[in-house]
């Protein structure tokens, strides 16, 4: 059986604008220095892949690549040790969400610890369109399906590790 931890505090996806991350700079250790990459860094010139802001702790990535249609339904995925952010750059992109606790096949997922991800098949209960004014912020609380749409999407999703106490679940 795949070992999942549980958060003693929950949190939930979290959506808005772009111009108001300052406000989640306090949020978390971390959230600071996604704010400040935000102000330094145009996302737009940023060449695809990673980039390291905190050493294993904080990175930014820029991804392009073709959306995923909702039809054939994409494996949810679940994180344990990262925070996502979100933001479009280009495209259409959908991002399909579940509250983790109501989620019927996660038991039956395998948890890849290397990557910080477990995917499974579940219908998600809702869908936020995303656009470029705005980012999604996924806990480990939230299942998600992003990439959801048409076409070309390009997009940097941040990584920031949870480091609050976590308890294995039972």
């Amino acid at each position: 059986m795949p070992t999942f931890v549980k958060q003693k505090e929950q949190k939930s996806m979290i959506i808005d604008s772009i111009k108001s991350f300052e406000r989640y700079k306090e949020f978390q250790k971390g959230f600071d220095k996604v704010y400040e990459f935000l102000r330094k860094n145009d996302l737009y010139t940023l060449e695809p892949g990673n980039h390291p802001i905190v050493e294993n702790d904080v990175w930014c990535t820029i991804s392009e690549s073709d959306a995923r249609d909702v039809a054939e339904m994409p494996k949810m995925e679940v994180h344990d040790s990262f925070v996502d952010v979100h933001i479009l750059l280009e495209g259409d992109e959908t991002i399909g969400w579940k509250d983790r606790a109501k989620c019927e096949n996660l038991q039956n997922a395998e948890y890849n610890e290397a990557q910080d991800v477990a995917l499974f098949d579940e219908m998600p209960d809702m869908f936020v369109s995303c656009s470029t004014e705005n980012f999604v912020m996924c806990f480990p609380s939230d299942a998600h399906t992003p990439l959801l749409g048409s076409g070309k999407i390009k997009k940097a999703v941040f990584k920031i590790r949870v480091l609050n106490e976590q308890a294995p679940e039972q």
